[in-house]
C-alpha cells in the first residue's frame, strides 16, 4: 500500500503513476545502462527534437546516468550506447554518486564540518567585522 502512495505523491522514489502512463503511451525503450536505469524516446519537443528520458531504478539520482548515457539524453549523439559498443574512454573515470548532503560528502580542509574544528587564524588574515 505505501508504494501506491509514493508513486502518487513523489517524484524522487521512481517514476510516479503519470510518468508510467506516458511512458506505456508514448515510450519506445531505447536501452539500459549497469545500474538499472532505463532510457526511453518518444515524441517530439516543440524545438524538433525527440523527447528522451530515464526512469531510474531506485531513488532519482540525475548523477547515476553514466558518461555515455549522459551524451545520448542531452542529444550529443544520437546513437544510443546500446545501439553501438560503447566502451569508456581511458580517460573516463568510473562512476561515483553524488554524496552531498550525506556523512560521506567530501568536507575540505577549513571547513566547520571538516572533523570537527576549524584551524585557527594565520598572521596574514584578518577577519572581517561589520563596522570597520
Amino acid at each position: 500500500m505505501a508504494g501506491i502512495w509514493k508513486q502518487v505523491f513523489t517524484w524522487w522514489n521512481g517514476n510516479t503513476i503519470n510518468t508510467r502512463f506516458f511512458t506505456w503511451l508514448h515510450g519506445k525503450r531505447v536501452g539500459e545502462d549497469e545500474f538499472g536505469n532505463i532510457y526511453y524516446e518518444g515524441g517530439l519537443h516543440k524545438d524538433g527534437y525527440p523527447r528522451r528520458w530515464v526512469i531510474y531504478k531506485n531513488y532519482s539520482e540525475a548523477s547515476t546516468i553514466p558518461a555515455g548515457w549522459h551524451g545520448w539524453i542531452h542529444h550529443r549523439t544520437n546513437t544510443p550506447p546500446s545501439a553501438e559498443n560503447y566502451h569508456a574512454r581511458e580517460w573516463e573515470k568510473p562512476h561515483h554518486p553524488n554524496l552531498t548532503g550525506t556523512s560521506q560528502a567530501y568536507t575540505p580542509k577549513g571547513s566547520i564540518t571538516h572533523h570537527g574544528e576549524r584551524p585557527h587564524v594565520t598572521g596574514d588574515y584578518d577577519a572581517w567585522t561589520p563596522g570597520k
